[in-house]
């Protein structure tokens, strides 16, 4: 077994607003260099609702599927199957857990796993999420902070 990875983050916003830029505001936070096509006006869509696809659509319309929401509990829990540039069938699991710590400021914990399923490529695969989420990480922080601030989400509605 390879051993899974684990990240937290303290973020600056409520869990609830965390929930809400990861799943409803995908695209404005994700690297527009971050694609599989390399369009530079790629949109990331994320579906947010259990079943819902994640996707890459290139200016073209042309669609590339990178993963499927497999655990929806907002604003605590989502998890999906992550297959960017690779099969559905070598997806990873990736589950995220937004952690109240204080009224406006929350934990983001990762657990990526499921590295088995890329054989013998699975711990490379492994080490370069490692350093793949860690440059995420400040995207998405930013994020939340940033609209935090000029759009502040009042937690029950999300």
């Amino acid at each position: 077994m390879i051993e899974p990875l684990r990240l937290s983050y303290d973020i600056e916003c409520s869990a609830a607003h965390a929930f809400h830029i990861w799943t409803s505001r995908f695209s404005t936070w994700w690297p527009q260099n971050h694609s599989t096509s390399g369009d530079p006006r790629t949109e990331i869509t994320f579906e947010p609702r259990l079943g819902g696809r994640i996707f890459e659509r290139t200016s073209t319309g042309l669609e590339i599927d990178w993963g499927e929401v497999t655990g929806w509990d907002p604003p605590q829990r989502l998890a999906y199957l992550w297959h960017i540039r690779r099969d559905r069938a070598e997806a990873t699991d990736v589950e995220l857990t937004f952690v109240v710590t204080s009224a406006h400021r929350c934990r983001l914990v990762i657990l990526h796993t499921g590295w088995e399923r890329l054989g013998a490529d699975g711990e490379t695969w492994r080490d370069a999420n490692t350093n793949g989420w860690r440059g995420l990480a400040p995207h998405f922080m930013a994020a939340c902070t940033t609209e935090h601030h000029t759009h502040p989400i009042n937690s029950k509605e999300h």
